[in-house]
């Protein structure tokens, strides 16, 4: 007589192994457009929680995975529906991102004596290192990037302010990478993981 295995039989651990298998598939989802930065690091929370393979499985049901990821990643890119942005300008006058919409892998944000958001959370992104491009001249910068993706601010200031407020967790080891280069002159370069009104 077959013996039946009962429904309480324990759930089996989740490894090490496992969660850097899942963390590479996330980001590879999050290149693809499949998932935001926001969703991204939101699923890098719970998979750093994780402590069993269902909680793990939990975090990719709605991804492809194995040779029906492999497929579908080659024609992603062609079936995407927003374009990536490469250029902001703000030039006396301001200039929002915010909502959700697709960055481009190099992108350019100029604003010269004007405002300008730009609110990542819901945004995609095209590749693993997202490089922006300031030049900033007598305006204001601010950009918004949702917790669990690194930050390297690497802008150059003259008379003017460069801040990075950033209380979340530290991003893991893989997380996607935004790096900000370029020249605040006379100007406001701020960078935050949540916006102005949330201190």
């Amino acid at each position: 007589m077959a013996i039946e295995q009962t429904a309480s039989s324990p759930a089996i651990r989740a490894s090490d192994a496992e969660r850097r298998r899942l963390t590479d598939l996330l980001k590879q989802a999050c290149v693809e457009g499949r998932l935001t930065l926001d969703e991204f690091g939101e699923r890098m929370d719970r998979a750093i929680k994780a402590r069993t393979r269902a909680e793990l499985d939990e975090l990719t049901n709605d991804l492809p995975t194995g040779a029906q990821g492999t497929e579908l990643a080659t024609t992603s890119r062609a079936s995407l529906t927003r374009p990536a942005v490469s250029r902001t300008l703000a030039i006396l006058s301001s200039a929002d991102r915010t909502g959700v919409w697709r960055i481009g892998e190099h992108s350019r944000v100029i604003a010269v004596m004007g405002g300008c958001k730009l609110d990542l959370r819901r945004a995609a992104i095209s590749a693993p290192v997202t490089t922006i491009k300031v030049h900033v001249v007598m305006g204001n910068l601010n950009v918004i990037v949702p917790e669990g993706v690194e930050v390297d601010l690497d802008a150059t200031t003259i008379m003017g302010s460069r801040t990075m407020r950033l209380k979340g967790a530290p991003p893991a080891p893989g997380a996607p990478v935004i790096v900000i280069q370029g020249l605040v002159l006379m100007g406001d370069l701020t960078v935050r993981d949540k916006p102005q009104h949330d201190r």
